[in-house]
Formats: C-alpha cells, sequence, structure tokens
C-alpha cells in the first residue's frame, strides 16, 4: 500500500513540474511577443537600428550579428528581416555565413527551450492517437524536419514546436542544416547582390548578370515548396 502511495507521489510530483515548467513556457513566449511587439525596446529591433549598430561594432559586428540572430529567433523577431539585414551589412557571402550559423544556433536554442520546459506537459496530454505521431517523427525526425524547413514551414514555431515532440535533437539539427541552406543563400545573394549595387552607385550593373541571376534564384525560391510536395507525393505513390 505504501509503494502505491508513494508511486502516484512521484506521479503527481512530476505532473505538477510539467505543468509549472510549461507555466514557464508559456510566459516566455508571451513576454516575447509583447517585448518585440508592444514594449518600447521593440525600437531596438527595427532594421535601422540594428543596421546602425553592426556597421558601428567594427571588428566586432560578426559575432554580434550572431548574437543578435540568436536572441532574434528566441524572441519571435521575423527571420526574414534577420537575414536582410545580415545581407545588407555584410554582403551576399559573408552575409550567408553569418546568417546560417545565427539561424543555426537560434533554432537549437528555442528547441532546447521548448524541450526542456514544455515536453514533459505536451508528453502527458498524448494519446493514442497523437502518440503513433510522435513516435514516427522520432523515427522519421531528420526526414520530416528537412520537409518542413525546404516546405517554408514558419521558422521560429517550428523551433520551438519540435522541442515538444520525441525527435531526437541530431536529427533535428542537421534536417535544419540542410533545410534551410538554399532558401538562406538565395535570400542572401538577392538582397546583398543588390545592396551591392545601391551601393556602388552603378545602376547599370542592375542588368548584370548577378543581379539577373540573384533574382531568378528568388523566383525560384518561390516555387520550391511546391516542388518538394510534388516530389514528396510522387514518393508516396
Amino acid at each position: 500500500m505504501m509503494e502505491k502511495d508513494n508511486v502516484e507521489q512521484v506521479r503527481d510530483s512530476n505532473k505538477n513540474n510539467a505543468l509549472i515548467k510549461m507555466a514557464f513556457f508559456v510566459l516566455f513566449i508571451v513576454l516575447a511577443i509583447v517585448l518585440v511587439s508592444f514594449s518600447p525596446a521593440k525600437q531596438y529591433f527595427t532594421a535601422e537600428y540594428l543596421e546602425s549598430f553592426l556597421e558601428s561594432a567594427g571588428f566586432w559586428a560578426p559575432l554580434s550579428f550572431v548574437i543578435i540572430y540568436v536572441a532574434g529567433v528566441c524572441l519571435f523577431v521575423p527571420g526574414t528581416l534577420l537575414t536582410a539585414i545580415g545581407a545588407a551589412v555584410f554582403g551576399p557571402y559573408q552575409g550567408f555565413l553569418y546568417v546560417w550559423i545565427g539561424a543555426m544556433a537560434g533554432s537549437s536554442l528555442a528547441f532546447f527551450i521548448g524541450r526542456y520546459l514544455g515536453r514533459d506537459f505536451a508528453a502527458s496530454l498524448i494519446g493514442e492517437r497523437l502518440k503513433k505521431y510522435d513516435e514516427a517523427i522520432e523515427r522519421n525526425g531528420f526526414a520530416t524536419v528537412l520537409y518542413l524547413r525546404l516546405v517554408y514551414f514558419p521558422f521560429t514555431p517550428m523551433n520551438f514546436g519540435m522541442g515538444l515532440t520525441k525527435v531526437h535533437f541530431w536529427d533535428y539539427f542537421f534536417g535544419t542544416a540542410l533545410g534551410i541552406i538554399v532558401g538562406t543563400f538565395i535570400f542572401t545573394f538577392f538582397i546583398g547582390t543588390l545592396k551591392d549595387v545601391w551601393l556602388s552607385g552603378q545602376w547599370g550593373d542592375l542588368f548584370g548578370w548577378k543581379v539577373i541571376f540573384s533574382i531568378a534564384l528568388f523566383i525560384f525560391s518561390l516555387f520550391i515548396p511546391k516542388i518538394v510536395k510534388s516530389y514528396r507525393k510522387q514518393l508516396i505513390t
């Protein structure tokens, strides 16, 4: 009898801990959204302020940008804004590298926040039907993450959301690393190339091969989700 009572006490304690951590998780998300969108601090997350800050950071600009990107991902700052700033400040090639590093570090941190604060509570809510999907994600984690990244599933919600599932971190990490490369390169190359032309003042370069190629890549990127979904349907059938 005492052993049964101890088991129930442990179970109740685990439920309470899961509920407390989930409450902190929800509070974190709410505060992040309020901070960036509604508080006076939102002025520090504008393109103008961040570009000015990075341009004055000198030698430390790349590291500063990566840290800003990591914080931005966890605070629900739009990834397109951060990526555009990286491309505009550092150019198409270095911008791609710094954006990719920042995105990977930020997505990993967001994953761990979701995993530590929300996974236990999410697991307690999973019934038999959802449990099958949860286990399927665990078995096919890399393919699932890669597919969702290639179809441009919302970046930040997916980072936190994957932490709530049983997917293994390294499946998530490598699926993300591979899945965001194409889109990140295309966007940074597009923005960085146009910024280089604007700074040079040589408007004739707008008809050069780099600009035309970057525009073509950008247009192609819009069709990537449809291509991936079509290819996936062919594999299934």
